[in-house]
């Protein structure tokens, strides 16, 4: 069966079609083949080795696809279940434990860019009703992240402002789960055509961050001076200071990437004295992304897909995403 492989040191130009193998279900096990990966900034990572991988590593945390056979003891699914993947796979529930946070498909093991994968049943949940493969890929790493931030971390309330940065897969995930919740939504980006799509998707207020570099506050402003409730931050430190600027007393950060930077100056004194919470956090457990699920299907949330390429064409897949011009997440499908 095909799956696409890495060469050390890593590079776009060392990604290579190989194949891999995937046996018959043992107790607890199920079979998955898969039809869908999406692409996120810990994969490009990965593969341009930055996250150093095993000679040949098959890359890609996000998975989507079908069960074709499970093994004894399995009860939760049957032949025939559409599944995504998860990112923690030894992360089942409860508080982050290090030791369940050190497996992740793709990193410290093979992902999920092939054709099929056996393992233990609970690497996966069930996929939402009606969601394509590509529509399940989507959440494994982007929409549970989104998730988390804001309902698991943030407890996000009907009323609570919202404040988003950008429009990669989680931004535009929160912008979505936000709306849903009955909050109000503010997002930025740098391009006035991403915007109109923003408004399109339910943002109330809206900032070109390159026209309004203050737009920190410009969000503010948009609250009534009041701040908002939760920042979805995926800048980092370059963006941290506007992030503080926007929030409220007492507000919620939720510290997601480094997009804008890994290191910078932020001012301690002035998060002590606003009282705000920022609170780091890498993806989540299972049991949030089986509490996910539910949410969608409750509520008809559809991922929104920029772009889908061939199992072949990962590394372009790849180098799209590194152009910054995507709107949601970009899929491989085959």
């Amino acid at each position: 069966m095909k799956a696409m492989r890495l060469k050390k040191p890593g590079g776009l130009d060392n990604l290579y079609l190989d194949k891999a193998e995937a046996g018959a279900p043992g107790a607890g096990e199920i079979r998955v083949e898969l039809h869908a990966t999406s692409l996120n900034y810990h994969d490009l990572m990965v593969v341009k080795g930055m996250i150093p991988a095993e000679e040949g590593r098959i890359p890609m945390s996000d998975g989507g696809g079908v069960v074709t056979a499970v093994g004894a003891g399995v009860a939760e699914f049957a032949v025939g279940d559409h599944v995504a993947s998860t990112f923690f796979p030894e992360w089942l529930g409860g508080e982050a434990v290090a030791e369940w946070m050190r497996l992740v498909p793709g990193d410290r093991s093979d992902g999920y860019a092939r054709e099929a994968v056996t393992a233990p049943a609970t690497w996966f949940t069930k996929a939402p009703k009606g969601y394509t493969h590509a529509e399940a890929a989507t959440l494994t790493c982007a929409g549970l992240t989104a998730w988390r931030a804001l309902v698991v971390n943030g407890n996000m309330k009907s009323g609570d402002t919202v404040l988003v940065q950008g429009t990669g897969g989680v931004s535009i995930f929160a912008l979505q789960f936000a709306k849903a919740a009955g909050a109000t939504v503010i997002a930025t980006s740098s391009s006035d055509a991403k915007i109109e799509r923003l408004k399109a998707l339910g943002a109330d207020h809206t900032i070109n961050y390159r026209t309004e570099p203050n737009w920190g506050d410009a969000a503010k402003k948009f609250t009534g001076g009041r701040g908002v409730d939760h920042v979805v931050e995926i800048g980092g430190a370059g963006t941290m200071a506007q992030s503080i600027r926007a929030s409220k007393i007492g507000g919620h950060i939720a510290l997601i990437g480094v997009l804008a930077g890994f290191q910078g100056d932020v001012s301690t004194v002035t998060i002590m004295g606003m009282q705000l919470r920022v609170q780091g956090l890498t993806v989540g457990s299972r049991q949030s992304q089986q509490d996910m699920v539910r949410a969608i299907d409750a509520n008809g949330i559809r991922p929104v897909i920029d772009s889908s390429f061939p199992l072949e064409r990962l590394a372009d897949a790849f180098r799209h995403q590194e152009s910054n011009t995507h709107f949601g997440k970009i899929c491989v499908e085959w």
